[in-house]
């Protein structure tokens, strides 16, 4: 509920939670950003440059920024204001009553939203990043062993991780077997990013998508699949991105008779090598060494990072087979798209 006071002082002075919240989010992207121009900041935050630059300077003013020749930073002051006025901003631009909703209708523990859609801003990624970070930190209690997914919306999280009590015990691991050609966004290379940024400990495992049916059961027994394996049955969280299952399909140069396999049988998302239908069934499946959707059940904590409108329905058809633990990082444009289908 929105506190009567500032109820009464919407309605008496309605500009000033625009201004708010405009300041608010331009204060937002400067820290995710930072150091940044006033000309990309204007696009990022959908203003002019004059009006930018009037926002710029009132937040400098206040010390709540720094202004210099490579752009404007954030000061430890104005990353304080973030953090107090970020539930108040929930509350007056409606994210938290949307969180809400979709957290309901999606039948999982909660949703968080940032402002935004990745689609048409690529910062707002590393603004999910950034929320899915903080409750890392904050959730992940006594958790020992973490599984990570390749993806760049999981590749954004460890951007904002730093050192936190009982960090060094951490266990990063891969969920599974690498997908594409981007080093970067492969899961071992992501969960050694998580391991440095925290001052935790990780394990690579590499696994070929390519393998026949024969070697793969071969591989299987090998020690190092053993010792995964045997990981995945104690891991306290998963890290894991929601992929569209078509574009997925290509970024693993799967066979043209599997597409249209794929789309016959109405796949919409992906997560963990497994394809989903819109009402959550598994249409398809690939050959690999990873944590199994059953195993999901019994972990403790799980952070599912993926935002635009473009995957609304990818999400939502992972999303209604997903373990009730569940706990997802969207956006804006994902969640409004996704409301709009179910509410419709």
């Amino acid at each position: 509920m929105i506190p009567k006071i500032i109820e009464a002082q919407r309605k008496l002075v309605p500009e000033m939670i625009e201004l708010l919240q405009q300041r608010y989010k331009v204060l937002k992207f400067i820290e995710i950003a930072g150091p940044i121009g006033r000309r990309p900041l204007s696009q990022m935050a959908s203003i002019s440059e004059r009006e930018c630059r009037n926002v710029m300077e009132a937040l400098r003013t206040e010390g709540l920024i720094r202004i210099a020749k490579e752009g404007a930073t954030i000061t430890s002051e104005g990353a304080a204001i973030i953090d107090t006025l970020g539930p108040s901003i929930d509350m007056w631009t409606g994210h938290g009553v949307q969180a809400k909703k979709l957290g309901d209708l999606l039948g999982i523990q909660s949703v968080h939203i940032v402002p935004g859609d990745c689609d048409e801003n690529p910062v707002v990624k590393s603004l999910i990043g950034k929320e899915a970070a903080v409750e890392f930190m904050k959730q992940i209690g006594d958790g020992r062993i973490i599984a990570v997914t390749g993806g760049s919306s999981v590749a954004a999280i460890p951007l904002h991780i730093h050192p936190f009590e009982n960090a060094e015990q951490m266990h990063f691991i891969a969920a599974r077997g690498g997908v594409g050609e981007d080093i970067g966004l492969q899961a071992n290379v992501i969960a050694a990013s998580f391991a440095k940024a925290s001052g935790g400990t990780y394990s690579t495992f590499h696994y070929p998508e390519s393998l026949s049916a024969e070697a793969h059961e071969i591989f299987q027994r090998e020690p190092t699949a053993i010792q995964m394996m045997e990981l995945y049955e104690k891991t306290d969280c998963v890290l894991h991105g929601i992929g569209d299952a078509h574009h997925m399909a290509s970024l693993r140069n799967t066979p043209e008779h599997e597409r249209l396999l794929l789309q016959e049988k109405g796949a919409k998302g992906e997560a963990f090598g497994y394809y989903f239908d819109g009402k959550g069934n598994v249409v398809h499946r690939i050959r690999t060494v990873g944590i199994q959707t059953d195993q999901l059940k019994k972990v403790p904590l799980i952070l599912a990072v993926a935002g635009g409108k473009s995957k609304a329905s990818a999400i939502r058809s992972y999303m209604a087979s997903a373990p009730r633990q569940t706990i997802l990082v969207t956006d804006e444009g994902a969640a409004r798209a996704m409301l709009a289908e179910m509410e419709g």
